[in-house]
């Protein structure tokens, strides 16, 4: 059997209908196997359409794994999702292909390489204000970063699932929030009383007008398209720069890290292991247990600080003065400039 046609039918159907996969989780493996071919067509010497099944072997596929490591400098956290992506396809082949069972369990049975887990970076209260903060309102963009920044935060959303939230998800009067997660998986969270109200005024006043194609997103970008999870990245990334020094940036990843904070937030205010796995949408406990282990002790009068702050109203806050000042200012101004 050729393993272009193999290829078709997994990316056709058995990730979307049988496996029910994401589109992300779909181009993730669609670059791994890609990179699988390519080193395939080399290794036999063959084009990329003459490969068949048999030519995926346990022998390529450690041969392909030592080529990203050594040639391609890849991790070993790389070398170990593109494994993923193969052992996948095994799956598949085990599945609809029980006369390449042998070679499927040969795949299947490859370990993941070990490599050092990544420093969990968060942010501290006293950090975060400082990013909200450096939220320059004045600028067209302003409210929309400002309201992203504190929905990051208050969610524990990945960038991916906020870009692709949309207006009826939020439910204002009930101050909840449908986000689509990994595997097309559904969580409602609450919100923070703050967090909504920043968001009802962006949806009214500040957000720009919408392509036809994006006219149920949430969140509008400067071409009037739906963000992408690069374009929350870079908007976390801009902040994290002007608000914090470079060593303390060290260790953030600029998206994630609001993840990682809302985490240690609530595991600070008393939720419960089982409440922050379900608010961060975790498919599996282990992956929670992780905030067990870090050194969580805080200032309670700064963590009591913060939370007015979360509970307090768009009443109460400095940059959304700031905002009104500017923008009755410039509204006089434009008014003088008619007479």
């Amino acid at each position: 059997m050729k393993l272009t046609d193999c290829l078709y039918q997994f990316f056709d159907e058995y990730l979307p209908r049988i496996k029910g996969a994401s589109v992300d989780t779909i181009k993730t493996y669609r670059d791994a196997l890609s990179l699988l071919l390519q080193f395939a067509s080399r290794y036999y010497s063959v084009g990329i359409k003459e490969l068949d099944l048999e030519h995926i072997t346990g022998a390529l596929v450690f041969d392909f794994l030592d080529h990203l490591e050594n040639k391609r400098e890849n991790t070993a956290r790389t070398r170990n999702l593109r494994l993923a992506a193969i052992k996948s396809l095994a799956k598949m082949i085990r599945l609809l292909y029980p006369e390449y069972r042998v070679t499927a369990e040969t795949i299947l049975n490859i370990p993941q390489k070990r490599c050092r887990k990544k420093l969990i970076g968060y942010l501290h209260h006293n950090d975060v204000l400082k990013v909200f903060n450096s939220v320059d309102m004045k600028r067209t963009e302003g409210f929309r970063d400002y309201a992203i920044l504190h929905l990051l935060y208050d969610s524990g959303a990945r960038a991916g699932e906020i870009g692709r939230l949309k207006l009826d998800y939020l439910d204002s009067e009930k101050r909840t929030l449908a986000i689509i997660g990994k595997g097309n998986r559904y969580r409602l969270i609450q919100l923070w009383p703050k967090t909504v109200d920043l968001l009802d005024r962006y949806i009214q006043k500040h957000r720009l007008a919408p392509k036809p194609l994006n006219q149920k997103r949430l969140f509008i970008n400067q071409r009037r398209e739906a963000f992408t999870r690069h374009g929350i990245y870079r908007i976390c990334q801009k902040y994290l720069t002007r608000s914090l020094p470079e060593k303390q940036r060290r260790n953030l990843n600029p998206a994630h890290s609001f993840r990682h904070s809302c985490a240690v937030n609530m595991l600070l205010s008393g939720c419960s292991l089982t409440e922050i796995k379900n608010h961060l949408g975790h498919e599996n406990l282990s992956s929670t247990m992780v905030y067990l282990h870090l050194d969580l002790s805080r200032k309670k009068e700064v963590q009591q600080k913060f939370l007015e702050y979360t509970r307090s109203t768009l009443k109460h806050d400095d940059k959304i003065d700031e905002l009104i000042d500017w923008e009755n200012k410039s509204e006089t101004l434009r008014w003088l400039d008619s007479l």
